[in-house]
């Protein structure tokens, strides 16, 4: 789990700057900028607009008496879009249109889906709970 966390608040920042700095070395500091600020721009208005789309979606399947799994899963990438956008460098710009783009959304929420029950399957999920008789007694000992 340090290791992941390492990557993301680390490596990737690290990363990203590198990135931006060599396409400022290219296209002069101000354009990196201006790229920086437009697609946070641009990513805010299509995060919008996308959420909007996904809790309509979510009301529908709701009124019709259906589970809104996908609708759900879709508004949590939405918001992992919207928060990558947030972050300034053009990976996790990149990565962030993904998340709010539908038709790509699509398919990463089906690799989701594969890989949580792949997961479930081999029981290597972090859900899985002991319980010991003793969680069981009547005994309040808390």
């Amino acid at each position: 789990m340090f290791a992941r966390l390492f990557v993301l608040f680390t490596v990737i920042p690290l990363l990203e700057l590198a990135l931006l700095i060599k396409v400022g070395e290219h296209i002069g500091a101000g354009n990196t900028i201006m790229i920086v600020i437009v697609t946070g721009i641009l990513g805010a208005y299509f995060a919008r607009q996308q959420g909007f789309y996904v809790i309509s979606r979510i009301q529908q399947d709701m009124a019709q008496g259906r589970m809104p799994t996908d609708s759900l899963l879709d508004g949590l990438m939405v918001f992992a879009g919207a928060l990558l956008l947030i972050t300034p460098g053009l990976v996790t710009d990149l990565l962030g249109f993904a998340f709010l783009v539908p038709a790509s959304r699509t398919v990463i929420r089906e690799w989701i889906r594969r890989y949580i029950q792949r997961r479930m399957q081999h029981g290597s999920g972090s859900t899985r709970v002991n319980i010991s008789q003793d969680d069981w007694s009547s005994d309040d000992k808390h």
